[in-house]
């Protein structure tokens, strides 16, 4: 039978088949193989009993996530609320160019928006060319064009704690999981998601992360340094235009990039966030990746 890793707890991976979940131990080759079964993955199950099962085989991956470990996610939804904590532009940044280079489409949420105004927020991600939901989880608003977009999807939710990602869920699904208040001292929310599970809804899955940094990059990944620019879709019309080849977008003259954000054509905090994530991978060499084999 094939299905749907949909948790994976001590060892133990629960695999949805057609509406019913078996508890499964993978093969002792998984390991040989290098091969870690992750929640999201089609695995092929070789069943034992009524509620038990063997994984024997994982199928190809649309996409992966590093941290958290997570697999064949469609779309990200990022959210952030309207204070305590408030967006913060290179925390989306990040999240989004995260999610371009594994295959995944962002989609920026404001949560709150019964607290204040997302206005400057909204432009920002909207000349981006990001899809921009503005809700509240309190009140209801904009809750059915969010619902819509999460229909026939694998999804994941992520972003600072606090800002109501299990609050978002609970009103969208009916669902009943645990909140947690908002540390007024930390200015984030406590923890109330141990795990990564994913959800069925009426006709895909969502997966609630944990975490502040819950989605991260791969440190030893060289491919996210050499595509970096790419992961910033709205560079896209602009960096064929910089005067030389091995422009990074950063100080050049002539740089494509810099002209657009001149005419107003780019964002400039996108590409703050941009040179953010640049120095912090510029120094990796293509030796120190982790995938990398020596010829």
């Amino acid at each position: 039978m094939t299905g749907i890793i949909i948790k994976a707890l001590s060892g133990f991976y629960y695999v949805n088949c057609g509406g019913k979940t078996y508890e499964c131990k993978a093969r002792g080759n998984f390991r040989k193989s290098g091969i870690s079964p992750l929640v999201g993955d089609y695995a092929e199950i070789s069943v034992l009993d009524s509620s038990h099962g063997v994984v024997e085989e994982i199928k190809e991956r649309k996409s992966c996530l590093y941290r958290p470990a997570v697999a064949n996610i469609e779309k990200l939804f990022i959210i952030s609320s309207f204070s305590t904590p408030a967006p913060n532009t290179g925390v989306i940044d990040r999240l989004t160019a995260i999610a371009v280079y594994n295959g995944i489409e962002p989609i920026i949420v404001f949560n709150k928006c019964d607290m204040g105004s997302f206005s400057s927020f909204e432009r920002i991600y909207k000349n981006s060319g990001f899809k921009t939901y503005t809700v509240s989880a309190a009140t209801g608003e904009g809750i059915d064009g969010l619902k819509k977009e999460l229909d026939g999807c694998v999804s994941a939710f992520t972003g600072n704690s606090g800002v109501g990602k299990s609050s978002l869920l609970n009103v969208l699904f009916g669902m009943e999981i645990a909140t947690g208040n908002v540390s007024e001292k930390l200015g984030r929310g406590r923890h109330t998601t141990r795990h990564t599970e994913l959800i069925p809804t009426l006709n895909g899955y969502v997966a609630d992360t944990p975490g502040f940094s819950s989605i991260e990059y791969d440190g030893k990944d060289y491919g996210f340094k050499e595509q970096l620019a790419d992961c910033f879709p709205d560079f896209a019309d602009y960096t064929d235009n910089c005067r030389f080849s091995s422009c990074t977008h950063t100080c050049e003259a002539g740089c494509g990039v810099l002209s657009a954000i001149k005419e107003g054509k780019i964002e400039q905090s996108r590409h703050n966030s941009y040179k953010e994530l640049f120095e912090e991978l510029k120094e990796l060499k293509p030796w120190e990746a982790a995938n990398y084999k020596k010829k």
